[in-house]
């Protein structure tokens, strides 16, 4: 296998490609179970490169390796998300603080401005999909123009358990209008070097997001019983 830059993959990086794909589309169900030769004859590959791709996917909470038992597709938790999203406010917020901090201009916020725009036009278009990609991108540059690191590092830990949630509720939701001026606001008090607009600002966003994802995987919860 070959990736787009031309560079050939390994088995145990395509397994790893694979199975978050199967993971994060619903084809290995959350809390199903699975031998790991399944898996190994689903892909067509050796046991070797799957379990190297199953221990760098228990590293990242999406499934729990259990001693002569397989390994076990991880739920997703209400409580975790709550967990998570708690991290996920006090962190972003804290870059959003500096980037206001930090000086930027219209040339350094580009991407953070170009993510909002895709977030409209996936909007007009009601295209969900393209909207969680843009929104991906909007977090993932606000946190990078935080300039912390460990910031960035703890954040990215975390996203592939936040996107396998947003991906369970993504179309029970309303269309996430107010979430597109949210970040237009974000946006705005980083231009306008406004840090505690900025903060305060992306942190009643994350706690509203919280609320209603969780809420929603509760509602999903009750229904899967």
């Amino acid at each position: 296998m070959t990736s787009r830059s031309g560079k050939t993959v390994s088995n145990a990086q395509r397994a790893l490609h694979e199975l978050r794909a199967m993971i994060f589309s619903g084809e290995l169900a959350a809390g199903s179970d699975h031998l790991e030769s399944e898996l190994a004859a689903r892909l067509e590959m050796s046991r070797t490169p799957i379990r190297e791709a199953v221990l760098t996917l228990e590293g990242q909470g999406l499934l729990e390796l259990r001693q002569r038992k397989g390994v076990r597709i991880s739920p997703v938790s209400p409580d975790d998300m709550r967990e998570i999203y708690d991290v996920l406010t006090e962190l972003e917020s804290l870059a959003a603080e500096h980037a206001a901090e930090a000086g930027y201009d219209d040339g350094d916020l580009a991407q953070l401005t170009a993510a909002i725009d895709d977030m409209d036009a996936a909007i007009d278009a009601e295209d969900r999909e393209a909207w969680a990609a843009a929104d991906d991108r909007f977090h993932a540059e606000l946190v990078r123009l935080g300039g912390n690191q460990r910031v960035a590092s703890i954040v990215g830990m975390m996203q592939d358990q936040v996107r396998r949630a947003r991906a369970i509720t993504l179309f029970m939701r309303p269309m996430p209008v107010q979430s597109n001026e949210d970040h237009r606001l974000v946006c705005q008090s980083i231009r306008n070097g406004n840090a505690d607009v900025a903060r305060a600002t992306h942190r009643a966003h994350r706690q509203q997001s919280k609320e209603m994802l969780v809420g929603l995987l509760e509602r999903h919860r009750l229904r899967s019983l």
